[in-house]
């Protein structure tokens, strides 16, 4: 007889309180979808509980349904391994001695516990079981929230938007390739800690480079129809499924969110794609530049504006003309502008990454600007009354979705706090470039400040450490092989082009 949900937190015959109840970890509304979830789960077969881990991945576990029912109340252990090892599975953070995070359940790769967040279930169309899926929130051991959670750094953030009667309004425009599958092995030859595997055998769907070509799009249209019905099954406000220009690369968008929902949309739109595509014989890949003939970068454009939460009304809006925006606005704009350079890292975190911040790619920011209504600065500012906001085209779509918005929102927080509005190209200050490189923006982002007051010193320095071996490994095998200058290398290829 299954043990049922109690919105007291006590487990029935006993009359321990749970983890959830024990430190108070829910509000009303999720004990109230708890209750929900519980009374549903006859129909349900198995539930993967997930979080995202620091590079933006999605990390698992699956549960018989009536296994999910005691960790609905009490969390999962997980280890800690993903806040441990870069991108390559290599080990980055020390656990066997002191791993220098200020983390002390980090040594010897102790469990944390992850506590689902009933908001966030979903049941999983054409997986051929009842498959539920759930995200959750990182805690450490005496239930205090992790400090190495990026969904805990949003959260954070979205609480001091609301203090002061705000609330962010996020859309997401994300852009990925869709490759076919040609079979081969499964590129397990050379893997290991630090040593990826050759990435899959993949070959181009089309040629490409021509611009929203209906042709194009009908191309993969077998694929991108179904996939669309798909991510709409899931509660996702699809807006577009769209060809952009390189060889199968597509382009999809989603109506505004608030930024929580946001970030949680990003991490299971990028995870169902790809499980989506790989089970019709295709490969997605949400690296930026892959490294096959023809291709063009990818990259994520976030949205965002600000709502009153007592109005409701638009805060960025100044009117119904064109080419205008709030002293608000202009001064979230300024936020952004004045940290790109130190955050950088959170929105670009990969080698690959930096391909697309350059020149040749001539809808990439390559500079610290802003503009209206155009698609070749960094910040783009759409006007039109209630509907006016910010368009930042900074980011790579692989990067992490609680990271990204956290330092883009946190940014434009301040910037409306400091009051300082964003001027016209001709009058507003010189920033600093933007890096051109995965070492210089690890050098921007380690000596930055603003950096430690947004994630706190602990995920800081993980994320320090992560990334100076991801780039270590990097350079290591460039001193060896001594690529190209300027080519997309094999390296890169085998890092991320299966992974992400």
């Amino acid at each position: 007889m299954p043990t049922p949900w109690s919105p007291t937190g006590e487990e029935s015959g006993v009359g321990r309180p749970s983890f959830v109840a024990e430190f108070g970890l829910w509000d009303e509304r999720r004990i109230a979808a708890a209750e929900r979830i519980a009374a549903e789960l006859d129909d349900i077969d198995l539930v993967r509980v997930v979080f995202c881990d620091p590079h933006g991945l999605a990390r698992s576990k699956t549960v018989p349904a009536e296994v999910f029912r005691t960790v609905l109340r009490n969390g999962m252990d997980f280890s800690a391994g993903p806040f441990l090892f870069d991108t390559g599975h290599a080990v980055a953070v020390d656990f066997l001695t002191d791993p220098g995070v200020g983390v002390d359940e980090l040594r010897g790769a102790g469990d944390f516990v992850l506590v689902p967040d009933p908001c966030t279930f979903q049941v999983l169309p054409g997986t051929g079981t009842r498959t539920a899926w759930v995200q959750g929130d990182e805690y450490l051991r005496d239930g205090t929230p992790h400090p190495l959670s990026p969904r805990g750094v949003l959260r954070r953030v979205l609480a001091a938007y609301a203090e002061r009667d705000l609330a962010p309004v996020v859309g997401l425009e994300v852009e990925w390739y869709l490759t076919r599958l040609l079979g081969g092995p499964p590129g397990n030859t050379g893997n290991g800690f630090g040593r990826q595997g050759a990435a899959p055998a993949v070959e181009a769907v089309n040629p490409g480079y021509q611009f929203n070509l209906d042709a194009s799009y009908d191309s993969v249209a077998h694929i991108a129809d179904p996939l669309a019905l798909t991510l709409m099954s899931l509660g996702l406000p699809l807006r577009t499924m769209e060809h952009e220009s390189g060889p199968g690369q597509l382009e999809t968008t989603f109506a505004p969110m608030a930024a929580l929902e946001a970030a949680d949309a990003m991490l299971l739109l990028r995870t169902q794609i790809k499980r989506f595509c790989r089970s019709r014989g295709h490969h997605a890949s949400f690296m930026t530049l892959p490294r096959l003939d023809a291709f063009d970068s990818s990259g994520w454009h976030l949205h965002q504006s600000v709502a009153s939460t007592k109005t409701d009304a638009n805060v960025f809006a100044a009117g119904e003309g064109p080419d205008t925006i709030s002293p608000a606005g202009a001064a979230y704009v300024e936020g952004l502008l004045s940290r790109a350079r130190e955050f950088c890292l959170l929105s670009v975190p990969t080698v690959n990454g930096y391909r697309r911040l350059a020149p040749e790619f001539t809808l990439s920011p390559t500079s610290v600007d802003w503009a209206y209504e155009d698609r070749s600065v960094m910040v783009r500012v759409l006007s039109g009354g209630s509907s006016t906001h910010a368009e930042n085209r900074i980011g790579e779509p692989c990067a992490n979705p609680y990271l990204t918005m956290a330092a883009q929102l946190h940014a434009g927080l301040a910037g409306m706090d400091a009051g300082i509005v964003a001027g016209p190209a001709a009058h507003r200050p010189a920033y600093p470039a933007l890096p051109v490189s995965l070492g210089e923006a690890l050098d921007a982002f380690r000596a930055s400040d603003r950096a430690t007051e947004l994630l706190g010193a602990p995920l800081k320095t993980c994320l320090t450490k992560l990334k100076e071996s991801e780039l270590a490994r990097f350079d290591a095998w460039c001193e060896a092989q001594r690529p190209p200058p300027g080519d997309v290398t094999e390296w890169e290829h085998r890092e991320y082009f299966d992974a992400f």
